[in-house]
């Protein structure tokens, strides 16, 4: 009896929380550890983990295999990651920066959606783990 009312409190709890979108919230940490455990598993981390740098760089490049209008991410969140981005149509994008939007990594779907969408566009190809790390330890120390 005590077992069942256990279970049917957790139940609630889970059904609250997905109600709630609780259960879909994650830090940009969350993300890091979700990236890091991918990577490791592709033989792709690498030594001295993920590297602002390495992000900054990958966010500044100008990349090949992509859509012609799309060779770079600055193409359209700007040069700063600090400003306001458009996209082609002209709708302004919030700045990738975590500093100036806090709540950008904390949706796990919305980040591999943005990610496999950017990506695509930008590279040709979705992004492996290492990028998305690396570019999301960068967007943490803006």
């Amino acid at each position: 009896m005590i077992k069942d009312a256990i279970i049917i409190s957790g139940l609630t709890l889970a059904t609250a929380l997905f109600v709630t979108g609780a259960a879909q919230a994650a830090s940009p940490q969350d993300m890091l550890k979700r990236y890091e455990a991918q990577a490791k598993a592709a033989g792709d981390y690498p030594e001295g983990g993920f590297s602002a740098k390495r992000g900054k760089a990958f966010y500044l490049a100008k990349h090949t295999g992509g859509k012609p209008a799309t060779p770079s991410c600055t193409t359209c969140h700007t040069d700063s990651p600090l400003k306001p981005g458009k996209t082609r149509t002209g709708k302004v994008i919030q700045p990738m920066a975590l500093s100036r939007t806090p709540e950008r990594y904390s949706d796990p779907e919305k980040v591999a959606k943005w990610f496999r969408r950017n990506c695509k566009s930008v590279l040709g190809r979705e992004c492996t783990p290492r990028e998305k790390g690396d570019f999301i330890t960068w967007m943490i120390s803006q």
